[in-house]
């Protein structure tokens, strides 16, 4: 990731994210199993986008800390939700999966750096 990416950019990223995933479960066939997947992945996929807005909005350093956490669940969900989709080919895109995991993966480091960051400052100014 380029360090200069900004919140809006993250923000942009996340929305892109979300509507890979909107497209995905929409590509879905109609079975039982992939109507369960479909609509796990479906409010993990979209939930951090969510969340990082509300973690702009946030009350303080903690609060922001909390709401970032919560999409890194999510984002780990997403991550899980999509490989078992993949390995049971209920898709119908495969390149759409392939990317989708591949980004999921990048936000996912992007998201541990910022927990760890946001953690390190907390530290930072209670020892001031």
């Amino acid at each position: 990731m380029d360090e200069k990416m900004n919140k809006y950019d993250l923000e942009e990223r996340l929305i892109s994210f979300a509507v890979l995933i909107v497209e995905i479960v929409g590509e879905m066939p109609d079975s039982r199993v992939s109507n369960h997947l479909a609509g796990q992945l479906l409010r993990s996929g979209t939930s951090p986008a969510l969340n990082y807005g509300e973690a702009q909005a946030s009350e303080s350093r903690k609060d922001f800390i909390h709401k970032m956490k919560i999409a890194l669940k999510e984002l780990r969900e997403t991550n899980v939700c999509l490989k078992i989709i993949y390995r049971t080919k209920n898709y119908k895109s495969k390149g759409k999966i392939e990317s989708a995991l591949a980004e999921t993966n990048e936000l996912l480091s992007i998201f541990v750096k910022s927990v760890k960051t946001a953690l390190k400052n907390i530290v930072k100014e209670s020892s001031n």
